[in-house]
């Protein structure tokens, strides 16, 4: 007769995981439903690892001992591993003050803002989320968060789009990293134009990016219809101005006269909280349709980005998430966004 499995031993474990998904799974099967999380934090790859294969998260969970009984440090067999699992016992710390900030409080330390976590306090599900033990609120929270922009209504694929955002987004490696994967994963052609009329607007490397993906450049004025059957045409145009509205009505009169309905507005992550508002809404009273956030490897958290994501007036593409032209692109923004918010926490 099999012996019954050793109930786990009150303590603090430290494991490494792949995923937050893959986090709730050893925390339940390994530490049962009275272990709480005490911190989460993304652990990147070093050394030529990190080319292979993405961070990973290293999260620290306690099970507290019965009342009237001391905790047993260096726990042994309660703590068995298996070679995807780093499950280390006796890992004797101080609860750190945010386990004691509740669900809504870390939420907030991941960068979400109040008009965000207002909408999930608002939600028919969030009681019940905020009775949960912590790692299980906080893998419920990130499905409702994602389950909310998934109902946002979809929009039909891009074909005839001009990339919009302020100077130094990072707004033509955008249009690169986008015109590579109509090119490569959908199979598409089309051409670019260049646009310059009222100000200077460097292409940097799409000249000849372009040139090596077999997508001739033309410059305005030239023609901006598709000149293929069910092709593209993507227009790269000056930066516009976030606080001068003036500055951009050349922009706009442009984009109005050549009937172009699709405008991608480009926005840098790594922004301050007020610069992006500022950029976002210069984007708007251009007409933006569709959204790409920049330069993702330099912001620590992403939980800010949510707002922008419940603005069912822009379509999110990508993003963008290094400086290859080639890739370093996330097309699942709830799900990375979900990653990253709870990993910051």
């Amino acid at each position: 007769m099999a012996a019954a499995p050793l109930a786990p031993v009150p303590g603090t474990y430290r494991f490494t995981v792949r995923s937050a998904e893959h986090a709730v799974e050893i925390i339940r099967r390994k530490l049962g439903p009275t272990a709480r999380v005490l911190s989460v934090r993304p652990t990147p790859a070093t050394g030529i690892l990190r080319f292979l294969r993405p961070a990973s998260l290293e999260v620290v969970a306690q099970i507290d001992a019965p009342t009237g009984i001391a905790p047993i440090a260096n726990a042994g067999p309660a703590a068995a591993t298996t070679a995807s699992e780093t499950l280390a016992s006796g890992d004797r710390r101080s609860a750190p003050p945010t386990a004691t900030l509740g669900l809504a409080g870390l939420l907030r330390r991941s960068g979400l803002s109040e008009p965000a976590l207002n909408r999930l306090q608002t939600d028919a599900q969030w009681s019940e989320l905020a009775a949960l033990p912590l790692h299980r609120a906080l893998a419920e929270t990130s499905r409702l968060l994602r389950a909310q922009v998934d109902a946002r209504p979809s929009r039909a694929p891009l074909s005839r789009a001009a990339f919009i955002g302020t100077a130094g987004v990072g707004r033509t490696t955008a249009l690169c990293k986008w015109i590579s994967s109509e090119v490569f994963r959908r199979a598409r052609r089309g051409h670019v134009v260049a646009v310059e009329f009222d100000r200077p607007n460097s292409l940097g490397a799409l000249p000849v990016y372009a040139e090596a993906l077999g997508v001739p450049l033309a410059r305005f004025p030239c023609e901006t219809r598709a000149a293929v059957p069910g092709g593209f045409v993507y227009f790269d145009l000056p930066a516009l101005s976030p606080r001068r509205p003036a500055d951009n009505v050349a922009l706009a009169a442009w984009l109005d006269r050549e009937a172009i309905t699709e405008r991608v507005l480009v926005l840098n992550a790594a922004y301050d909280r007020a610069s992006l508002r500022d950029a976002h809404a210069a984007g708007r009273d251009l007409g933006a349709t569709h959204l790409v956030f920049t330069h993702l490897d330099e912001v620590p958290q992403w939980g800010k980005l949510w707002d922008y994501l419940f603005d069912e007036a822009l379509e999110p593409l990508f993003l963008s998430t290094g400086p290859s032209l080639t890739g370093d692109v996330e097309d699942d923004i709830p799900g990375a966004l979900t990653r990253r918010t709870l990993a910051d926490t």
